[in-house]
């Protein structure tokens, strides 16, 4: 995929605040400090366009952006390690609860977990409610340059077996670009389909 142009589209605080569903979408969705931006940033061959951060669960809103103008990409709140209130963390929780049963021009999640730890119980529950849900995911092991690739070998087969995953887990690197073309190849069949 050659990346023409990405722009930043809004911060989508409440539903009432989405862009009108008139482009396919493809949504990530993580843990706070997971890697989403970086992984982000990587495939769209950007260095800021989705800003980082070293505090965990800073970004608060669904944050949109406009890829060659003709998809979008949308970068949903971390969820975990969040410092905010937990009235504050149901509201986010609730807007992304939206997002994901209500978004009819979304084509697919990309589900990040970092590869050097096994799943929490806030991943397991994020995996079960998509799925509960009916929604199509890839799963990405992301940091996947942390590790030997004899140990990386491991970390995936233990995430494939133990999380009953329809397809292997993706080993990711955005510090390698490792995983990048594959993800590529996935999310162009996701977004060449068309919108219901």
């Amino acid at each position: 995929m050659k990346i023409h142009s990405a722009e930043f589209l809004i911060g989508a605080a409440s539903p009432g605040q989405f862009p009108p569903p008139l482009l396919p979408e493809v949504a990530f969705v993580g843990k706070s400090n997971v890697g989403k931006s970086s992984l982000i940033n990587t495939l769209l061959n950007r260095k800021r366009l989705v800003k980082t951060s070293g505090t965990p669960g800073k970004t608060r809103e669904i944050n949109f952006f406009l890829i060659n103008e003709r998809f979008r990409f949308v970068d949903l709140p971390g969820y975990g390690f969040s410092r905010a209130a937990k009235t504050k963390q149901r509201s986010w929780e609730g807007l992304i609860e939206t997002y994901l049963s209500e978004r009819p021009c979304l084509k697919g999640l990309v589900l990040i977990f970092d590869v050097r730890h096994s799943p929490g119980p806030l991943d397991r529950a994020m995996q079960g409610w998509l799925e509960g849900a009916g929604l199509r995911y890839r799963l990405i092991a992301n940091k996947a340059d942390k590790l030997k690739k004899s140990r990386l070998g491991s970390q995936l087969s233990q995430l494939e077996q133990g999380l009953a995953l329809p397809e292997p887990p993706l080993a990711f690197s955005a510090k390698s670009r490792q995983g990048c073309d594959i993800l590529w190849k996935c999310l162009d069949g996701w977004l060449a389909e068309p919108l219901n």
